[in-house]
């Protein structure tokens, strides 16, 4: 059997030799990133603008496209689409704005943001329905059978 030599014989260091720099570098630098870290704070609030232009370009696309909401309540002209849009994310924003606290990170104010644009967006579909209405009601008798469904349906419910 050959012996073979101990690493300090060849020249390398022994498994506890290892230099100290070596071994405190990762240390360090994940000391380093972990205070980086616990300075850094996350806010979602506010927005940046190609995160508003972008909830505005989904509300335009919601408004004048096909969908369930337009099947109901009917499609807004794009043009139209895109002035009512900015109008409800600006108020929104404003609003939003007024509201938050820059002790927040933002989250509330997020929600709060988003379903009020929803809302604003809702209302102005059903008004302008509403105020479309009359001049495209049902004839008599379809709004007669709508009747009838919803007593018929009443009576299956008795």
């Amino acid at each position: 059997m050959a012996e073979t030599e101990s690493p300090a014989a060849q020249g390398l260091p022994a498994a506890d030799e290892t230099t100290e720099p070596e071994k405190t570098q990762p240390h360090d630098q994940v000391d380093k990133a972990a205070a980086k870290l616990n300075k850094l704070t996350l806010r979602i609030w506010p927005p940046s603008q190609p995160t508003r232009d972008a909830v505005v370009n989904r509300l335009v696309e919601t408004l004048s496209s096909q969908s369930v909401l337009s099947k109901r309540y009917g499609t807004i002209p794009e043009e139209e689409a895109s002035s009512v849009a900015k109008s409800i994310e600006e108020e929104v924003f404003s609003l939003a704005g007024a509201a938050f606290s820059p002790d927040d990170d933002g989250i509330e104010i997020l929600q709060m943001y988003s379903k009020e644009i929803s809302k604003r967006m809702l209302d102005t579909v059903k008004s302008r329905a509403s105020a479309t209405a009359p001049s495209d009601a049902p004839s008599g008798t379809e709004a007669a059978s709508g009747e009838e469904i919803s007593s018929s349906s009443v009576k299956e419910e008795a």
